[in-house]
């Protein structure tokens, strides 16, 4: 097992419905630690840069217009097998094919109405919390 950290956001759906607390607390069941949290508004240059390899895609401007409506939640979280765990835990891209017992599953509305961004990998979760937050936000214990 490898000890990493990966990024989650809580997109404008999860923290208008104020289920960021109990979407954190199922991350921290298993046992994993937060590094850095903090909420923030995506402005265009951000979230272009985010999704960069959606933003030719037909359905770029509805998420672009979802997740400009209302702030995020970032989120550095770190344990053994995080990045595959939490991608699990979360579910598929579209909460309405996602199993119920999972995040999108029991909170999401669609396929872009799905409550959580999270790290697909290693590399992109680097490269994502480097985004996100500054070496001074990431705390270790």
């Amino acid at each position: 097992m490898a000890r990493e950290t990966t990024l989650i956001l809580f997109k404008p759906d999860a923290v208008s419905k104020n289920l960021t607390g109990t979407v954190l607390a199922r991350f921290q069941e298993p046992g994993f630690v937060i590094r850095g949290i903090k909420m923030l508004r995506f402005d265009k240059a951000l979230l272009d840069e985010h999704y960069s390899e959606l933003t030719e895609f037909p359905f770029y401007p509805l998420l672009e217009e979802f997740m400009l409506s209302g702030p995020v939640i970032a989120l550095a979280l770190e344990g053994e097998d995080v990045i595959k765990t939490i991608r699990a835990m979360i579910g598929p891209t579209d909460s309405t094919k996602a199993p119920k017992g999972t995040i999108r599953g029991d909170f999401g509305e669609c396929n872009r109405i799905n409550m959580c961004h999270a790290s697909d990998g290693p590399e992109s979760a680097a490269v994502e919390i480097k985004r996100f937050f500054s070496e001074d936000e990431l705390f270790d214990y």
